[in-house]
């Protein structure tokens, strides 16, 4: 029986090795499609609307898009609030359960896509993402992400993914430099709930005080 699934996961990994890259890289270009698509017809209200009418699976679908920087139609800021708002609030205040149901489709869905731009990292290499036109980072400002991964590590990638204007910015960098999948995956969940955390409580406290309305 043992050899039987050693037998097995040879057989995986050898299938892995040869073609792993390809099913990721078809993958990627599925994604890549659809964010373009969604880009040329779309806007912020459409993620709104997509939102409102499919719940949370139009909520999973765009935050693997946000993953994997392909979310070129509206900004990612505004997906766990929007969606609060519509699918979780109520006359009497809020869904508490809806809400982890959002916050856990948002780490779900943006660790599936920065996990799948990670791969493609990782198997494909540096140089064959930046020879892609659906890859948004320019060669100067992937250098200086480049650095802080060479600087800080595996804790760089966490509070990257926490922060506003460097979150997933160290997916690349990780992938070329071969960090272990599971690990990336687990430190990328991490700072994805803490930045929707933070970015949702930010939001509700400006409702609850009405701040909005002065604008």
């Amino acid at each position: 029986m043992a050899s039987l699934e050693t037998s097995t996961r040879s057989r995986f990994r050898t299938w892995a090795e040869d073609y792993g890259l390809l099913v990721v890289a078809l993958s990627f270009v599925v994604l890549a499609v659809a964010g373009v698509a969604l880009f040329v017809v779309g806007d912020e209200q459409l993620a709104r609307d997509l939102i409102q009418r499919y719940g949370v699976a139009a909520l999973l679908v765009i935050f693997v898009l946000e993953g994997a920087m392909l979310l070129y139609f509206a900004p990612s800021e505004i997906l766990v609030p929007a969606a609060i708002s519509i699918l979780a609030t109520t006359d009497g205040g809020y869904d508490w359960g809806a809400i982890v149901a959002i916050f856990a489709v948002a780490v779900v869905g943006a660790t599936a896509g920065q996990t799948t731009l990670f791969l493609l990292a990782k198997r494909g290499g540096r140089e064959w993402l930046l020879q892609k036109p659906w890859f948004r980072v320019s060669e100067d400002k992937l250098d200086r992400f480049d650095g802080w991964f060479d600087r800080w590590g595996r804790p760089a990638v966490p509070v990257s993914n926490a922060l506003l204007f460097t979150r997933g910015m160290l997916t690349v960098p990780a992938g070329v430099a071969e960090m272990d999948t599971r690990e990336f995956a687990l430190l990328s969940a991490a700072g994805t709930l803490v930045f929707e955390a933070w970015l949702a409580l930010t939001t509700l406290y400006v409702i609850e005080l009405g701040l909005f309305d002065l604008l």
